[in-house]
């Protein structure tokens, strides 16, 4: 990998699990007191389902948030244009999870623990509903000193464009601080999603500590409000908490864009003290399939524009055009076949 000539526009940081999506039968849920739509972390109890549902024909996702975002940028993009880093075990997981990455065109370099096994997630489907276990063991345990290996410095040299999960705070905060200071200081776009409600509100210094050096702020409806609470806003409209996330000071000086989604409602994008509103892509309730990894996909698509230098507008449209594709597909996939998508304004 190393000789290869290989230059990555945008890169990720975040962490990856193995997706195994299954279907199942309310009895099995049963059996591990699962509800049928609902996400929640492996404990002790949930050990067998991981290698249960490998006999239950399984799909193969390459997971985790950031990760999923990548995979939707580089769909959209020409190949060989995007790195994801994150931590992984050294077993047969990993292996599949660098194969489903590099089907979709996604470039990995995984730091490789080999006393812990690679994280998954366990997506057992009845019906509509997704029940999802996630064990998330080797991505737990990134460390900077990868980071600051040769090869990822050859690639963060590369990169125009940074994007990290908030999730990462609860992992690898001083490499995600390491990044969004690097691309501070040369010149570069360093972007951040709030990943998750918790996130803000028990990760708040740390993450303001990132917001700081943060150009693109990324999250939804609830993750804003939880955003917005932490920081004794006094407001539950997503709009107003925009505008006063774009205003937290720069450290590097410059202006900051924060963009909300909001399901079926508008995008809201917050610049230089202005709010704009952006509709979705209307979609029948009959037509949504699965909205597992929709914020996801929108991000991806977003940043697939911003790296070519693509206007606010036309990075909106297409984080629309990837979300509104996933959203009817089953889990967070993109299709084998190139994108149709075209900016009209």
């Amino acid at each position: 990998m190393a000789g290869e000539d290989f230059r990555p526009v945008l890169m990720g940081f975040g962490n990856p699990l193995l997706d195994i999506s299954v279907h199942v039968d309310a009895e099995y849920l049963q059996k591990y007191s699962l509800k049928a739509n609902d996400a929640i972390l492996a404990d002790a109890s949930h050990a067998n389902i991981y290698t249960e549902i490998v006999e239950k024909n399984p799909v193969y996702v390459a997971g985790g948030a950031c990760q999923n975002a990548i995979r939707g940028a580089q769909w959209l993009l020409p190949q060989k244009s995007t790195i994801y880093v994150g931590c992984v075990g050294k077993d047969d997981a990993a292996q599949i999870l660098r194969d489903v990455a590099a089907k979709d065109g996604l470039r990995t370099d995984y730091l490789v623990d080999e006393s812990t096994p690679t994280g998954r997630c366990a997506v057992l489907i009845t019906g509509i509903n997704r029940s999802m276990v996630t064990d998330l063991q080797a991505a737990n345990n990134y460390k900077i000193t990868h980071t600051q290996s040769a090869l990822i410095q050859a690639y963060i040299n590369s990169a125009k464009v940074f994007y990290i999960e908030g999730y990462h705070l609860t992992v690898s905060p001083d490499t995600m601080l390491y990044v969004a200071k690097n691309a501070s200081e040369t010149g570069k776009t360093f972007c951040l999603n709030l990943s998750a409600p918790f996130i803000a509100q028990f990760f708040t210094k740390v993450l303001l500590d990132v917001v700081a050096y943060t150009d693109y702020l990324f999250g939804n409806e609830a993750e804003a409000e939880a955003f917005a609470t932490a920081q004794n806003y006094g407001t539950t409209d997503v709009k107003e908490i925009a505008l006063k996330a774009s205003q937290i000071p720069h450290l590097g000086g410059r202006s900051r864009i924060v963009v909300f989604t909001q399901g079926a409602d508008p995008v809201i994008v917050a610049k230089d003290g202005v709010v704009t509103e952006y509709p979705i892509i209307p979609i029948t309730v009959s037509s949504i399939v699965d909205t597992n990894g929709a914020g996801d996909a929108f991000c991806g698509g977003f940043l697939s524009q911003l790296v070519q230098g693509k206007p606010i507008a036309e990075c909106v449209a297409a984080g629309n055009y990837v979300a509104n594709v996933v959203i009817q597909r089953v889990g967070p996939t993109y299709p084998d076949v190139p994108h149709s998508y075209v900016y009209k304004a």
